[in-house]
Formats: structure tokens, C-alpha cells, sequence
């Protein structure tokens, strides 16, 4: 038995937007893990949506509630008296907040103080993992990876979102459980470029590549000389899944940020991604359209720095980049080989190989007894 299924076997685990790519994939890893699933979501997030490919509701506990609503929020938490809570619910992607600025600094910020401020009046002790983005910093464009202490903010709505939910867990962590005696321990997370199988969001790479794929179509890239620092999805979640390990066992790291991303030379573009992703789907077509037409800001360079997390958590990246897009490919094809049996069997067949990888790597976590 490895250290997370030692951590979270027979735990309760509220999970805020674990009908999105991320809490979905988390979702099925604790389930996998024994765990006793709870979630808090607005809401189906696309269609289709991985929640109802990976038939989620089989095995999780639902609450359809606007993660602004603090009283529906703070009796979910004490009605389920969660061992764990991994905050994910958000407005996660950059383009619509040009369309919708204010709901996106509410729900991003306001949800993450909600969670929190519900925590205040639990008398057990619960671990509090707050994910936010990688688009918390101050981005620059340099060419090295950022650091916890680097600034946070950015030129963006989405960003400046992420900041502020930020500095709200920070004031919560340093107003409310920051004595000894505390039974709420918190860890932050930031990650970024996650892909993966299951994400159909609008307006991202992986999903417009493999919808218009699966209909013989040609996908538009918007950027495709941007360099991302791609990771597969299950890269930052044992990332998070480890933290709240550490954070279980240990007063440590409490009130601690964390990057997770990949390997400081696991830069690749737009371009470099959809041409490795076209050697395991017949008939990939693609077209640069960046001179064509205005576009919204987005980065062209942002990576982080995660010695932290290394020389804290002894935390690591599995995957290098073929196997993390090849992981990703590989989980839709599936998918559009036959539409409408379960993926959740799939899916934890993944988590399974990506568990033995790292194994075989000899990262911390995954080592047995």
C-alpha cells in the first residue's frame, strides 16, 4: 500500500467543481483510493463532460450549488464533516472572462473565501487543499520559472481572479488557523497547461483538436508559436493528492504555496503539441490563424519553478512529453471508438499505468510499504 491509499482510504473527501476536467480526474483517483466522495458543483460543465462519461454519480455524493452561496456552502461541509476538501471550483478559463469580468473575480475569489470561512465553525480536523492557476503571477514572459515568492497578479481578468482568491486564503490562513492549536491546515497550489483525456472546455487545444478531429474537420490554432509547459493531468493531482498527505500527517507545510508543473526543459509550442498529438490520430489537420484576426491576450511564455515542492514533498513529475500526450490521445480515442459505455474503468486503468511509472521512477509517493 502506497502513501495515498494509505492517507485517504475510507476518508471523506468534499471535492468543490468535481464536475470539471480536474475535480472529475480527481474524483475517480480517490474512489480508486477508497475514499467516500462528496462534491459541490454549479453545475454539468460541458457537453460531454467527463462526470457523465466516467458515470460519477455512481460514486459521489452531489450538491448542485453555486459555490458563492455561503450558507449552502458552509452546511454542504457541515453536514458531510469532511476529513479533506480540495477546492477546484472556479471560472478556469482566461477567454470568457473578457465576456464576463465580475463573475469571474466573484466566483474565483469569493468561492475560495466561502470555502474557507465554512471551515471556521468545523470543530474536526480537515485538510484544505486550495487550487488556484499559474496565472495568480505577475507574468512576465522571463524565461526561467516562477517562484512561491514570485508576484502575484496579471494583465487579465482571469489572472487577476486568481490573485485574489490568493490573498483571501492567505487572510484566512493568517487571521484564522494560524495557532498551533488550529485543527484547519491549509496547502496552495498552483499548476497550469494541464491536458488529459475528458476536458471538452471551450476554447482549448485538446478539445477543439479531437472534436474537430472526430468529425473529419480542420482545427484553427489561434497561437501555435506559444510555448506551453504542458503536463498531463495527473501530474499536479498527485501533486495535490500528496500535499494533503503531508499536510494530514504534519503541521509542516501549512499555509504553504506549491508549484507543480513539469520539467524546466518541458517547453514545447502550440505546433509542437498538435504534431505529436497527429502521430497517434489519423487524418489530423490543422490552420494557423494568428494573422487572421484579432485575439484576446494570451500568454506566449509562462512556466514555474518546482524545487519547493521537490525538496518539501519530494514531489516529481512522472511523464515526459510523448507519454503525457500519448496518455491524452490515446483516453479519446477510446472515448469516440464508443460513445456511451462508461470511461471510468479507462480512466482508472490510466491512473493504474501512471501510478506504475512512477514506481518504476522511484517518485516518493507512489513506493510501497
Amino acid at each position: 500500500m502506497n502513501l495515498l491509499q494509505k492517507t485517504y482510504k475510507d476518508k471523506t473527501v468534499l471535492i468543490t467543481g468535481n464536475t470539471g476536467f480536474k475535480g472529475s480526474w480527481l474524483s475517480i483517483w480517490l474512489d480508486s483510493l477508497g475514499a467516500n466522495i462528496v462534491g459541490i458543483s454549479s453545475g454539468i460543465v460541458s457537453n460531454p463532460s467527463n462526470y457523465e462519461v466516467s458515470k460519477m454519480s455512481s460514486f459521489s455524493v452531489e450538491h448542485f450549488v453555486d459555490i458563492r452561496d455561503s450558507e449552502a456552502v458552509r452546511q454542504i461541509i457541515e453536514d458531510c464533516q469532511p476529513d479533506f476538501v480540495f477546492h477546484l471550483a472556479a471560472q478556469a478559463l482566461v477567454r470568457p472572462t473578457y465576456q464576463n469580468p465580475l463573475e469571474t473575480l466573484s466566483v474565483n475569489a469569493l468561492g475560495s473565501a466561502n470555502v474557507l470561512d465554512a471551515l471556521r465553525t468545523i470543530k474536526k480536523n480537515v485538510v484544505a487543499i486550495m487550487i488556484t492557476s499559474d496565472k495568480a503571477y505577475d507574468n512576465v514572459e522571463w524565461s526561467w520559472g516562477y517562484r512561491e515568492t514570485d508576484a502575484l497578479g496579471g494583465k487579465d481578468p482571469y489572472s487577476a481572479s486568481k490573485g485574489m482568491a490568493e490573498l483571501a486564503i492567505r487572510s484566512y490562513v493568517e487571521s484564522f488557523f494560524n495557532t498551533p492549536q488550529s485543527n484547519i491546515r491549509v496547502g496552495i497550489t498552483r499548476a497550469g497547461n494541464v491536458i488529459g483525456g475528458g476536458d471538452w472546455a471551450k476554447d482549448r487545444i485538446i478539445p477543439d483538436s479531437v472534436i474537430a478531429w472526430s468529425k473529419g474537420d480542420t482545427v484553427d490554432l489561434r497561437n501555435p508559436y506559444a510555448t506551453r509547459p504542458w503536463q498531463h493531468v495527473l501530474e499536479p493531482l498527485s501533486g495535490y493528492l500528496l500535499l494533503g498527505s503531508s499536510l494530514y500527517g504534519s503541521e509542516s507545510n501549512h499555509g504553504q504555496a506549491y508549484n507543480f508543473g513539469p520539467s524546466s526543459n518541458h517547453n514545447y509550442s502550440v505546433g509542437d503539441l498538435i504534431t505529436e498529438m497527429s502521430k497517434y490520430w489519423d487524418q489530423a489537420r490543422w490552420k494557423d490563424i494568428s494573422r487572421l484576426e484579432h485575439h484576446v491576450h494570451e500568454a506566449g511564455l509562462l512556466k514555474l519553478n518546482c524545487d519547493k515542492a521537490f525538496f518539501d514533498l519530494e514531489w516529481r513529475p512522472a511523464l515526459d512529453f510523448n507519454e503525457t500526450v500519448k496518455m491524452t490521445i490515446d483516453w479519446y480515442k477510446k472515448y469516440y471508438e464508443d460513445i456511451g459505455s462508461s470511461m471510468y474503468d479507462f480512466s482508472v486503468q490510466q491512473i493504474h499505468e501512471y501510478v506504475k511509472l512512477a514506481l518504476q521512477r522511484q517518485i516518493i509517493w507512489a513506493t510501497n510499504d
